[in-house]
């Protein structure tokens, strides 16, 4: 490798640590803000805190990896470009396609290492993730108890209390919810609460109970005490850890979800050799390769018109055929039901598959995008090159969300969905190089400094 390829190399090598860093940084305080609520309340430990956010920084970082090339390959060409460096390496002779090469280079080991993280890494950790998420959601609430506010965790009971005093509340007020023929309410000046084995045992002190029956209102009973205690079954107090062998599509790798591609291809067979034999034995007809909406309904319609222009039949035979082939009818709608949703799971699963690919492939396109970008901004500023490469983003993004709607309502191929945004930046990066390595006028992005002189010459 020449001395200019090694020096491009670790050009880039310290501005996509930085970026990178500072992406995850910023995505995972977006993350916990939005989650944060789910933590609340819960009484979870510190490890279990941390296990959660390791494991959804996985796909954090399957996010943030691409951006960061983006970032780093503007820092590194707009600041070789503004130290005219850029020029320097062209006047012995270098080509820009050869300027560019090491960052391909840099970009093709980032896209490999992805695509072996999405493939390998990352689906058993999003499988972690939302069995964890689910069994944090599953634990009932620690009990942390505000003054001042009723507590309605507790089941079959209600909770208030006006003050407290370390684990000591005082003034404490409790109202029963079940339905067992009376309506319990409890006073108590003093009392503490224990979490024990899948219940909470409250103790009080120096206070009254009141029992009424219901619904009439007939009876009524009054105890005082100087201790008393109250067991509430709680199911759930603790985490419990669950293990689940059910995969979503974004928790299974390549050959998982190419195995359910061929289990659902195998279920619509089924289905249309299911249909072709509701025609072959319910009308006269034979249904031959063609297995359409159109095809196989125009036959139980045509049946239905043959019958009804019969003058051979009965009218009670008439009428048992047509009822007959109104039930044929709704069994050929419910499999094309079905057809239906087995083709949208197996569209979902090849989504799945070309993001895996898709993504990690990005970071070479945004190298193409980035780098004759970079060059016309001639800034290597970390600020200036994450604003571009966040609008480069955007669009990305905003493009391949919008694919994946329109592959999951069927108007769109799952490839053209996934890489669709892949070729259309790839178009407008190589239009840049290709310009520039014909040496034609291509615009100029160095705003900031046109702007700087204006002030100066003000």
């Amino acid at each position: 490798m020449k001395i200019y390829q090694r020096y491009i190399m670790r050009e880039h090598l310290f501005p996509f640590i930085f970026s990178l860093l500072v992406l995850l940084f910023v995505l995972l305080t977006n993350f916990l803000l939005r989650a944060i609520d789910r933590f609340l309340g819960k009484g979870l430990g510190i490890g279990i805190l941390i296990e959660y956010v390791a494991l959804n920084m996985a796909w954090i970082a399957a996010l943030a990896v691409p951006m960061a090339v983006l970032v780093a390959t503007l820092m590194a060409f707009g600041r070789l470009s503004h130290d005219n460096e850029i020029t320097a390496i062209r006047t012995s002779g270098v080509s820009y396609g050869q300027i560019l090469m090491p960052a391909f280079y840099f970009g093709l080991v980032i896209c490999l290492g992805l695509i072996y993280f999405n493939n390998a890494v990352l689906p058993n950790a999003n499988h972690k993730a939302r069995t964890l998420s689910g069994d944090i959601n599953r634990k009932r609430p620690d009990m942390a108890i505000e003054v001042g506010y009723f507590i309605d965790d507790l089941p079959n009971y209600s909770m208030l209390v006006k003050g407290r005093d370390g684990q000591q509340f005082t003034d404490i007020l409790i109202f029963s919810k079940d339905n067992r023929g009376f309506q319990r309410t409890i006073y108590a000046d003093r009392g503490s609460l224990e979490a024990i084995d899948d219940a909470i045992l409250l103790h009080l002190e120096d206070g009254e109970m009141h029992e009424v029956t219901l619904p009439n209102f007939t009876e009524y009973r009054r105890l005082k005490f100087e201790r008393q205690r109250i067991v509430i079954p709680m199911d759930n107090l603790y985490l419990e850890r669950r293990e689940s062998s059910q995969r979503g599509d974004r928790e299974m790798n390549v050959v998982q979800m190419l195995a359910k591609i061929d289990g659902y291809k195998e279920k619509i067979s089924t289905v249309r050799r299911r249909m072709s034999n509701r025609i072959a034995s319910q009308t006269p007809y034979i249904l031959e390769g063609d297995t359409s909406r159109a095809t196989v309904l125009g036959l139980a319609n045509r049946w239905k018109q043959a019958i009804g222009d019969s003058a051979l039949l009965s009218r009670i035979d008439s009428t048992r055929l047509m009822r007959r082939v109104k039930n044929l009818e709704r069994g050929l709608n419910g499999d094309f039901n079905l057809v239906a949703s087995y083709s949208k799971g197996v569209g979902r699963y090849w989504v799945e598959i070309h993001k895996k690919f898709a993504l990690p492939v990005a970071c070479i396109v945004f190298i193409l995008v980035g780098a004759p970008v970079g060059i016309m901004a001639r800034r290597g500023g970390f600020a200036v090159a994450g604003a571009m490469s966040m609008g480069f983003f955007v669009i990305y993004w905003a493009l391949l969300i919008a694919g994946e709607e329109l592959a999951d309502r069927g108007l769109l191929s799952p490839f053209m969905a996934m890489w669709g945004a892949n070729i259309i930046l790839s178009v407008f990066g190589l239009v840049l190089i290709l310009r520039m390595q014909n040496e034609q006028r291509i615009w100029r992005l160095d705003i900031l400094d046109l702007m700087r002189r204006k002030e100066v010459a003000a």
